[in-house]
Parts: C-alpha cells; sequence; structure tokens
C-alpha cells in the first residue's frame, strides 16, 4: 500500500497532539488564573465546543487512520514499518487515556455538584497531567507515523 495511510494518521496525530499542547502550554494556565467559576464556566463551554465536526472528525478520524495502520501491518508485517506501528499505537493510547480520563473528567465537571472552588481544584490536576500524557503520545505517534522509511 501507499504511504498516504500513515501520512493521514501522522498528520492528524500531530494536529491532535498540538491542540493539546496548546492546551497544557496556554489554555490551562490562563484558566488557572482566573477565579474558580470562571475557570469551570469556561471549560465548560470550551468542552461543548470541543465536540462538533472539527475536532471529531480529525479526533476519530486519527484513531480510524491509525487503527487501519496497525490492520495493515497486521494482516501484512512488511507493510508497515515497526516505528509505523509504534506510532499508531501511540497516538491510540493517548486517544484511549482522552477516552477513560479527561472525557470523564469533563462529564463531571459540566455536571456541578461541590463548589466551584473544589470542582476546580478536583479537575484541574488530573486533567492537564492526562493532557501533557496525551500531548506527548500524540507528538509521539506522529513522529513514528511520518518518519521515513528506508
Amino acid at each position: 500500500m501507499s504511504g498516504w495511510l500513515p501520512a493521514a494518521a501522522g498528520t492528524g496525530s500531530a494536529l491532535v497532539g498540538g491542540f493539546y499542547l496548546a492546551f497544557s502550554a496556554v489554555v490551562m494556565p490562563a484558566l488557572c488564573r482566573r477565579p474558580a467559576g470562571e475557570a469551570v464556566e469556561t471549560m465548560a463551554v470550551i468542552n461543548e465546543n470541543a465536540v462538533r465536526p472539527p475536532f471529531m472528525v480529525l479526533f476519530f478520524g486519527t484513531a480510524a487512520a491509525c487503527a487501519a495502520v496497525l490492520v495493515e501491518a497486521a494482516i501484512d508485517p512488511r507493510a508497515q514499518s515497526p516505528l509505523r506501528v509504534a506510532g499508531a499505537a501511540a497516538y491510540l493510547a493517548g486517544w484511549a487515556s482522552t477516552m477513560l480520563i479527561n472525557v470523564p473528567l469533563n462529564n463531571r465537571l459540566s455536571q456541578g455538584g461541590t463548589g466551584l472552588e473544589r470542582r476546580w481544584l478536583s479537575y484541574e490536576r488530573p486533567w492537564t497531567r492526562a493532557n501533557h500524557l496525551r500531548a506527548a503520545l500524540s507528538i509521539a505517534g506522529a513522529a513514528g507515523l511520518l518518519t521515513p522509511t528506508i
């Protein structure tokens, strides 16, 4: 098969990783400087906007492309280099981290419950740590998927 599949998966992984990196480097530090109520409300709006087609197509489309790279490698181990397989697996690990950690934290944040200060404090640190992880995995995935094979 041509190199379009790992190129598409790698490009998507790089874009998603950059999105997560921007959150870790810019958005979360800015929210942490705001009062808890503002931070909670703003993050809830951000989370609502994230589940729209531009990001969802990129997020799920990249996962599908990475899964296809893995399937292709399973069918014919010569079809993809081990580095590309590792890259696809890295992105999918970050994708799973999002689904298992960040999304449930987002859902809890928007449901309410305890006071705003407590909600924000119980959300920000674990969410940001998981975000660092998924950013690193997505960027590593991009590096593996986009590294030329010899």
